[in-house]
């Protein structure tokens, strides 16, 4: 099947607000020439953006000018005009800290004659400077604006609530069969990154696994800097090939520790690993058990949404293992509690000890963390959650939770659309993501779950 005719996003705005920053932003490249002189961009660019799983094609446009149709800027202008044309969104950017000029307000009046819905995006918000700018450009007459920073990221997620109801509603979202560009192999590489405390064992452990001293290993701490990946097939209990790309990384210790730059360098190299790998062991050290740093990492690992699993090394020498091993259980328990039930293995890097359970408990997560559920049966799960434990109504007033839908995978990720839900307390929230946990076969992995209005602010009134 051909891959489907993404909805055309396009960029419109006077010379010099930043437009080409923010196409480079979502598109997640330099393509586009960027510099302080107005004027740099002359024709249209297109690039294919995605931004918290909403996929799209950005379209980059010269500056808005008022000028005779003959003259360059003129024709500049029309090309940015005919971009308008068959465009799911329009993205009026203003400049926040120079506010409205009359230059806006023309760009207004002819985007409110076009049949295309306007997102107003007040760009270079950073800071209390355009606090001026984001409150005249209610004038425009688009609703609230968003407050933007191109040049820093600022307001990514602002600008995804924003977009998610004109690109992403559950009507636009295609059947299973045609949801070609969220296609997972379950026989694809898995990327298993090796995390942990310095000296917990991970080179040795990707040793063992390989059956090769492939990794240098010793006693001093430390001894990895980079960030090394090692491709190997492992077999699994039916006799399959299984590829697999290990990552070995830097140890990470406290922050306030780390004071060399090399230290440094090598700590930003594994997060960088993190963000690369889809499922990360945290490897403990079983004579020193949990502690306040492992949680640390641990939860670096969710927040950057990758699914993680957590071994227990050196388990041939722990004193008391069945103590060890519930005590540490209790303490993920309660110092994770962002997520419940993270698989916890008791391994031995020397002798070999839980290896293979380890790598088929990796494979397992990855398998949930891609998963996608079709709409239907997600909403057949909402409405049974719904009537089982219904959202409450402060202040005497109901809040509505009218449907979800699953807006992306790896990690998974839902929206939920209904009215007050400004109002929703987080226990209700929890009730929901561990309900989706349980019920759906998403196990221990990280859910987003982002809340929306289902009213949409730029429908025609």
């Amino acid at each position: 099947m051909s891959a489907p005719i993404l909805p055309h996003v396009v960029i419109i705005g006077r010379p010099n607000v930043g437009k080409s920053t923010l196409f480079n932003r979502l598109v997640g490249k330099k393509l586009a020439l960027v510099d302080d002189q107005p004027g740099v961009t002359r024709d249209r660019r297109l690039g294919d953006a995605e931004l918290l799983g909403l996929k799209f094609t950005i379209v980059d446009t010269a500056g808005w000018e008022d000028e005779d149709a003959a003259t360059l800027p003129g024709r500049m202008r029309a090309q940015t005009e005919a971009a308008l044309t068959g465009a799911k969104v329009a993205l009026f950017v203003i400049d926040a800290r120079s506010g409205l000029v009359p230059l806006d307000e023309e760009i207004g009046r002819h985007l409110h004659q076009c049949n295309v819905p306007v997102v107003l995006l007040a760009n270079k918000a950073e800071g209390s400077s355009g606090d001026h700018g984001l409150f005249e450009s209610y004038a425009l007459g688009f609703g609230d604006p968003v407050a933007f920073s191109a040049e820093h990221g600022q307001g990514l997620g602002d600008l995804f609530e924003a977009l998610l109801p004109l690109l992403g509603d559950t009507e636009e979202v295609p059947d299973e069969d045609e949801q070609e560009d969220y296609a997972y192999d379950p026989k694809s590489v898995l990327k298993f990154a090796v995390v942990g405390r310095p000296n917990a064992g991970k080179s040795t452990l990707i040793n063992r696994i390989l059956g090769e001293d492939r990794l240098l290993v010793g006693p001093e701490a430390g001894i990895t800097r980079d960030s090394i990946a090692v491709d190997f097939t492992w077999r699994d209990d039916a006799g399959e090939a299984r590829p697999i790309r290990l990552i070995d990384t830097a140890g990470m210790r406290k922050k306030a520790n780390v004071v060399e730059k090399l230290e440094k360098m090598s700590v930003a190299d594994a997060r960088h690993a993190i963000d690369f790998a889809e499922v990360v062991v945290l490897l403990l050290d079983a004579t020193r058990g949990l502690e306040h740093q492992d949680l640390k990492i641990a939860s670096m690992v969710l927040e950057e949404g990758r699914a993680l699993m957590i071994a227990i090394n050196k388990w041939d020498i722990a004193e008391d293992p069945s103590a060890l091993f519930n005590g540490i259980r209790a303490a993920l328990e309660d110092g994770l509690a962002q997520v419940r039930g993270v698989p916890l293995i008791a391994v031995s890097a020397m002798t070999g000890k839980g290896l293979d359970q380890m790598i088929a408990t990796a494979f397992t997560l990855r398998d949930a963390w891609s998963q996608r559920v079709p709409t239907s049966a997600l909403n057949r799960w909402f409405d049974t959650a719904l009537e089982a434990n219904p959202p409450p109504a402060p202040g005497g007033r109901r809040i509505k939770l009218r449907y979800i839908t699953q807006a992306k995978t790896r990690p998974p990720s839902f929206v939920m659309f209904g009215t007050r839900l400004d109002q929703l307390p987080e226990s209700y929230r929890r009730y929901l993501v561990n309900g989706i946990r349980r019920e759906l076969g998403f196990d221990a992995v990280p859910i987003r779950l982002t809340l929306r209005s289902a009213k949409n602010p730029f429908a025609p009134k």
